[in-house]
């Protein structure tokens, strides 16, 4: 195996450091680099010369796409291994035509990253990698933290109530304040309007935090541009079909 150094790109701490000292343990690897920054990155990748980026879609002012179209322009030489959280087609094939050699679904242990890195190394042929789809409120749950809605806020349970609510019936959403509303509350045990500003505020937390390329991402297309955000029922019913979707493909 040739020698490696690595550059990981990864948004979550825990997982980066549990990356770094998986990868550094290596025989053949070094780790020249840890960063949630996408623009950072982008200058590690020039100063470091890694031969192979680790790196998730989702990182701090620019987005995983935007990190591998602008390595590409800038004749960046490392292979890529990209980790994501959806199986969406529209996702995986757009990183691997930007030059992914390896497309792992999240959540994925330090010890496949380190296998797949390895095999790399080893010239071993290239494949994608999709994890079983999990349940529907896994799933739910992926795309929440994956934009930055916080599992701590009430919103989070309503919101994901909601959405489970138009999976299985999609014309409730055409009847969100007497019908999705106050089935949500009562499920709660709390009132109709409460549960409104709750899922107004768990959107408007996600949006404030800046995650505009993640949801665009997520939904493979620009649905949203700078401060813009959905309604509440634009939101639920987007995600909806999205899942709707994925389990008909």
């Amino acid at each position: 195996m040739k020698q490696l150094k690595i550059l990981i790109l990864e948004g979550n701490e825990a997982f980066a450091e549990e990356l770094r000292t998986r990868l550094g343990e290596a025989e053949g690897c070094a780790v020249c680099g840890v960063t949630a920054d996408g623009e950072e990155g982008l200058g590690l990748m020039e100063r470091c010369q890694p031969t192979v980026v680790v790196m998730s879609l989702f990182l701090k002012n620019l987005d995983g796409f935007t990190v591998l179209e602008r390595a590409r322009a800038a004749g960046v030489k490392a292979e890529f291994v990209v980790m994501g959280n959806f199986a969406d087609d529209k996702i995986i094939n757009r990183a691997i035509a930007l030059g992914a050699k390896y497309y792992l679904m999240k959540p994925v242990s330090a010890a496949v990253v380190a296998e797949r890195v390895g095999q790399l190394a080893e010239g071993a042929p290239v494949r994608e990698e999709r994890r079983r789809a999990g349940s529907l409120d896994e799933r739910i749950s992926n795309i929440f933290i994956s934009i930055g809605i916080p599992p701590h806020i009430k919103g989070y349970n309503y919101l994901r109530e909601g959405i489970k609510m138009a999976v299985e019936d999609p014309h409730i959403i055409n009847n969100v304040t007497k019908g999705l509303y106050p089935k949500i509350g009562e499920k709660f045990e709390t009132t109709a309007s409460k549960v409104e500003r709750a899922i107004r505020h768990a959107i408007e937390v996600a949006w404030n935090r800046g995650r505009i390329e993640a949801v665009n991402a997520i939904f493979g297309a620009r649905v949203y541009i700078g401060t813009e955000k959905p309604t509440n029922s634009e939101f639920i019913a987007l995600v909806a079909d999205k899942l709707i979707l994925e389990n008909m493909a």
